[in-house]
């Protein structure tokens, strides 16, 4: 029988030729990791033993990161006492406040940790490594005890699930949605005792970063770790950064599986994590608008560069809601310095956020972002716990960094789609050389001779701001709209829709609302271009327009004109749009189009 890559790691490290599931083996360690939540219980317990000296000095690291910079007197004992052990032990890679970084995050950026590893630490996230091709797993603070000792740990082999990945990621998609995503799927229990073993040519459209924060998290659907291919990324990533010589192991072409999970990375929507647990997903567009307290941008999930890159870029130039605290923490030292250096810590604090040093310290609700009763956060961290970040009645909403960032600046949970960069609220692809343009939503029908002030009646115009527009569209002929809509949904009116005043207002309420198309029998004539010329998609097709119901679903072909109702089946034809009408669109407006 073939075994999987965690199969053959560990058959090597426990000098066997070959191993099976449930199989109990003792294996030889390259690396046991410890911080100063979890070392001091080690460190306790290995003075049980008789020997007082741990196997190897370079092969043991401990990262002070929890707690610090100290939070308390008690914080301040640990770490004196960590402190103490490495400098008596003589601890190559010890971190301490100033030279440290968050554990998962700093250890692969050192290259202390590399492909075909063995390695075990005292913390549940120590799963990280498996992005590199190596076998990683978290372990209690007896077995770092036993391992600084020893060198060696036991193990029972796992079983394997077999996560295919295909297909490219659209813009704001990343690792945190496929874990998400995936955790969603299976369950929190979903792959417990097994190993998550990633492969596919979908791996490759996946960033180093995004690698990481997917092993990351395979804990949190109960995996024992999780595993990538090691390939031209990873092996580029590892040059001249690792400390050790690597070795690359590959599954056998007839090694055994569980199960076979498979995620489109094309199909993907960015997705979120809601209270108590990862497995309670959603996808952006099913979310409803929940106001937030508080953003956590960071952690030994999302505290890399790419991280920080993604949510500057979202951030920069807006302002933070009022009232949303916004706390942005680099997972490194380096990290940290990169972000001065280009600019991103400028980016946040100019949009009132902070910018922490390095430190575990908000994820785990220990400091640095406690919440208050009945408060909400949105993380880009692993875990959403009842109480795991401050008070039991709290809830922390799991998300990537670029939910994360929109969100802080919209005061709830919001799609990225839209912050200086892709202006879409429908899905944009090519297809030859012509742009091909989709949207598909449920139906809000409405009548004719719909005016501008029913769109969005004057009282409200004394604020410009989309979020107030969008709020009251529609509410004085639909009192719902504004709680009902979902992002995607199209519009059906019959004929003189938006006729009345010139005023922008009523199309931008329209887009900023969610709805990604209109489709009516005719439009007042301001109106067709004030929509165009926001990004506002809109199409005349008298026979669709009279005969679409309310909460049909309707899918728009742009580029066809094809509007199709995916209820009754029906189709109907409208006239396509030009290509340079479609840039506008596909743009966002005509003022971005021509920049």
């Amino acid at each position: 029988m073939g075994m999987t890559m965690t199969q053959k790691i560990l058959a090597a490290h426990a000098g066997l030729d070959s191993v099976v599931p449930g199989q109990l083996i003792e294996a030889n360690l390259d690396m046991v990791l410890g911080n100063d939540v979890t070392s001091p219980v080690a460190i306790n317990e290995m003075n049980k033993f008789n020997k007082k000296t741990v196997f190897d000095k370079t092969r043991i690291s401990l990262v002070m990161d929890h707690f610090t910079p100290n939070k308390d007197i008690q914080s301040a004992e640990n770490c004196k006492q960590v402190r103490e052990f490495a400098k008596f032990q003589g601890i190559t890679h010890y971190f301490d406040v100033g030279n440290m970084g968050i554990e998962h995050a700093l250890l692969p950026e050192q290259g202390i940790v590399t492909c075909g590893d063995c390695i075990i630490g005292a913390d549940s996230h120590t799963c990280t490594y498996g992005a590199l091709g190596a076998f990683s797993t978290g372990v209690g603070s007896t077995d770092m005890a036993a391992g600084m000792v020893t060198g060696k740990a036991w193990f029972k082999v796992p079983s394997a699930i077999k996560v295919v990945i295909t297909g490219k990621k659209q813009k704001y998609v990343s690792g945190k949605d496929v874990i998400l995503h995936l955790i969603g799927e299976i369950g929190v229990d979903g792959a417990l005792y097994k190993s998550l073993e990633f492969t596919g040519d979908g791996i490759a459209d996946l960033s180093m970063d995004d690698r990481l924060c997917i092993a990351n998290m395979a804990i949190e659907c109960g995996a024992k770790n999780g595993i990538f291919p090691v390939d031209d990324v990873t092996l580029e990533y590892v040059k001249g950064r690792s400390e050790r010589e690597y070795k690359v192991y590959e599954a056998d072409a007839d090694a055994e599986y569980d199960s076979v999970v498979t995620i489109d990375l094309s199909t993907l929507r960015p997705t979120v994590a809601f209270p108590h647990l990862p497995e309670n997903t959603k996808t952006i567009d099913e979310c409803e608008k929940i106001k937030i307290d508080q953003v956590v941008i960071g952690s030994c999930t999302n505290g890399r560069m790419e991280d920080m890159r993604t949510a500057a870029e979202i951030i920069k130039g807006h302002k933070v809601a009022n009232g949303v605290r916004v706390i942005v923490i680099p997972a490194t030292q380096t990290i940290y310095l990169n972000c001065v250096k280009e600019g991103i810590v400028e980016t946040f604090i100019e949009a009132g956020a902070i910018v922490s040093t390095p430190t575990c310290g908000p994820c785990l609700g220990g400091h640095m972002g406690i919440l208050a009763a009945g408060e909400k956060a949105v993380s880009t961290s692993n875990r959403n716990f009842v109480g795991r970040m401050g008070h039991t009645k709290s809830e922390i909403y799991l998300a990537s960094p670029a939910v994360a960032a929109a969100s802080a600046v919209k005061g709830y949970i919001a799609d990225p789609v839209g912050y200086n960069g892709d202006k879409r609220a429908y899905i944009c692809s090519r297809k030859g050389y012509g742009i091909i343009m989709n949207a598909k939503g449920r139906v809000h029908k409405f009548g004719d001779n719909i005016d501008t002030d029913v769109i969005i009646p004057a009282r409200y115009l004394n604020r410009s701001d989309e979020e107030w527009l969008a709020s009251h569209c529609m509410e004085d002929i639909d009192a719902d709209f504004a709680s009902t809509v979902k992002k995607g949904d199209i519009m059906v009116a019959e004929a003189n829709f938006g006729c009345g005043s010139s005023r922008e207002h009523a199309p931008i309420a329209i887009k900023a609302s969610g709805i990604s198309c209109v489709i009516a029998s005719t439009f007042a004539r301001i109106f067709y271009r004030n929509a165009i010329n926001i990004g506002l998609a809109i199409l005349e097709c008298d026979e669709a327009a009279k005969d679409i119901k309310d909460g049909d679903e309707v899918e728009v072909d742009f580029d066809s004109g094809v509007i199709s109702n995916l209820t009754t089946g029906k189709t109907y034809k409208a006239q396509p749009f030009p290509e340079f009408i479609q840039n506008i669109i596909k743009n966002g407006g005509l003022m971005n189009s021509i920049k």
